[in-house]
């Protein structure tokens, strides 16, 4: 026999309720209550809720008396006609879980939703929600998770609204999803992976959009040739390059995205006037000339700490170039300077220092301004370029125990520059003047000496002159103080103009080859320093980076564990250090 259930656990009647498996307290169950009114009013539905975490399976308990014509009064003493569970169910915790509610400004249906003029994507859909849709927007952008709450989601439409970006976490957590519309909208890119783990889509449609071919894009191509689902014609906005074609007729290798930059790597508390990066016994240095200290500065790159650290020194007195030179596996380092005479130094490796062997003769070198190192069928030579009225540019020759003067070039034209080349498979100089244009010496093999051959015509006040090549042709950098610096190309007879950068207080336009990247690198005491890069398809540099180098003076590059790094002096500031990075942009996210 049942046992009356206590009036202090009615509770008021709902027209939709759930059942539970209730005990009573004699431990029989409570009688199915649909069984035994069938005729009521409301329709009650069945579910077994067990609550694991404290193993009550009830609710709270309730009987549908009012509408009835019944009063409490004629229930007492008889046995509980039927038990309903109100519509909140109470938790493990005791809390109340509330099922969500369609959200203000959308219209639901039983797994259909449709939202309009709302700020921001709702988070509170009913759980079952299979298709939802927006129109009429009021947001531009769609935020990372803003689908976590609708798990069960195929079918999703963002069209004809006003959406100009979409975070790459956009739509996370839609593994279902069949189909997906963002058409219509002012869209111009797509993030990189924006529908990675959605393997089940069968349908993207990206009509009417502004999509903007470039590397950003490149993804979505790599990613077109890859998906099952299928993409409705999508038409390109820009670049030019690709206005008005058909984005899905493009394929991956149509994009050029790889590019490079100059990143700062490490900053040195010294000025310096010249650099030069060598290598020796297997290990890569850099040595900097600092006037004002008057030192040779020599650095080695620490492989553990990955920085460059001081190596060693050698003490001069206005020291503007310290030029490295191996012969025979045995490091000489040709010291000029301004004042006190120019020395040569050998590295004693087993006394781990540096040895002055030689002093170079102060009449004929009084004031020093360059030196270039080369070598002539199989002998080794160096050039000091002198600036001075009385000094002259000499050339000197190893003998196998020292260097001696081979040849003065000319006297009285205070040279600034010199630069070894070679033309047509012969050796060649070029001299920098400030009182002449540059001049070009060749190699007379008979003579074995150089001999004057030409000029550059129409080029005066050049400082400086630095030559690279680009796919077998020969090019020439000449720097300016005062005007423009220029690129010439040696068209078989001469070199003819090709190109020129305004360089109001350049004192330094070098070329920088790495890999096949080709660099011109013009710097300035006034302003900042300009990198341009080779563009193949012009035949001619691009303006490529600008770096922060106060009046530099050279650039070096080194190679080094796999890494490659651009040295720059700075007369008037520290001395910088950049690493040479290779950028993919389709790799980029945003």
């Amino acid at each position: 026999m049942t046992k009356k259930i206590p009036r202090s656990s009615y509770v008021s009647p709902v027209p939709h309720v759930e059942s539970c498996a209730l005990q009573n307290q004699s431990g029989g169950a409570v009688p199915d209550a649909k069984s035994r009114y069938a005729s009521l009013h409301h329709s009650i539905a069945t579910q077994a809720a067990i609550i694991e975490r404290n193993k009550v399976a009830c609710a709270r308990v309730t009987t549908v008396t009012e509408g009835m014509g019944l009063s409490d009064r004629g229930w007492r003493g008889r046995t509980l006609p039927f038990l309903v569970i109100a519509v909140s169910v109470i938790s493990a915790d005791g809390l109340r879980v509330r099922q969500p509610r369609c959200p203000f400004g959308c219209t639901c249906t039983k797994d259909n939703a449709l939202c309009e003029n709302v700020r921001s994507v709702p988070h509170t859909f009913p759980p079952d929600v299979v298709s939802l849709s927006f129109v009429k927007t009021g947001f531009s952008g769609i935020t990372g998770g803003s689908f976590v709450h609708t798990p069960v989601l195929q079918l999703l439409f963002i069209e004809n609204n006003k959406i100009a970006s979409i975070s790459p976490n956009a739509f996370r957590g839609l593994k279902g999803l069949l189909h997906l519309s963002l058409a219509y909208n002012n869209l111009e890119t797509l993030p990189r992976d924006v529908f990675s783990g959605m393997e089940a889509l069968t349908k993207v449609d990206l009509r009417g959009n502004n999509l903007i071919c470039d590397c950003k894009l490149k993804w979505l191509v790599e990613w077109m040739h890859h998906t099952n689902a299928t993409l409705d014609e999508i038409y390109c906005s820009g670049p030019p390059s690709y206005q008005g074609k058909r984005l899905n007729d493009l394929l991956p290798h149509s994009f050029d995205c790889i590019t490079s930059e100059f990143a700062s790597y490490q900053s040195l508390k010294f000025e310096s006037i010249s650099v030069e990066a060598f290598t020796f016994g297997m290990d890569q240095y850099v040595v900097f000339a600092q006037p004002f200290a008057g030192t040779c500065n020599f650095l080695e790159w620490d492989h553990v700490e990955m920085t460059f650290r001081t190596y060693d020194t050698i003490e001069s007195t206005s020291t503007v170039v310290c030029k490295p030179m191996v012969i025979d596996n045995h490091l000489f380092v040709i010291v000029a300077q301004l004042f006190g005479g120019s020395h040569i130094y050998k590295r004693d490796v087993s006394a781990n220092k540096f040895i002055k062997i030689q002093d170079i003769d102060i009449l004929k070198i009084r004031k020093p301004n360059d030196i270039e190192t080369f070598m002539i069928e199989g002998e080794s030579y160096f050039v000091i370029a002198d600036s001075s009225k009385a000094g002259s540019t000499t050339v000197y020759k190893w003998n196998g125990n020292g260097f001696y003067s081979h040849q003065s070039l000319h006297h009285w034209y205070r040279d600034t520059d010199v630069e070894y080349l070679v033309i047509s498979n012969k050796a060649h100089l070029i001299l920098s003047s400030s009182s002449q244009r540059p001049v070009i010496y060749q190699w007379n093999r008979s003579q074995n000496q150089f001999e004057r051959r030409t000029d550059i015509p129409d080029m005066e006040d050049v400082f400086s002159v630095k030559h690279f090549h680009v796919k077998g042709e020969l090019f020439i950098c000449l720097t300016r103080f005062i005007g423009d610096s220029k690129v010439m190309r040696w068209d078989g007879a001469m070199f003819k103009e090709l190109q020129t950068f305004p360089s109001r207080g350049s004192m330094v336009f070098q070329p920088v080859s790495i890999g096949k990247w080709q660099y011109a690198i013009l710097g300035s005491d006034y302003s900042l320093t300009q990198v341009y890069q080779w563009d193949a398809k012009k035949g001619q540099f691009v303006p490529s980076q600008e770096l922060n180098i106060q009046a530099p003076r050279s650039f070096s590059v080194l190679f080094v564990d796999s890494r490659v790094f651009l040295l720059a002096s700075s007369f008037k500031g520290k001395t910088q250090i950049y690493e040479h990075l290779i950028i993919d942009l389709s790799n980029s996210t945003f």
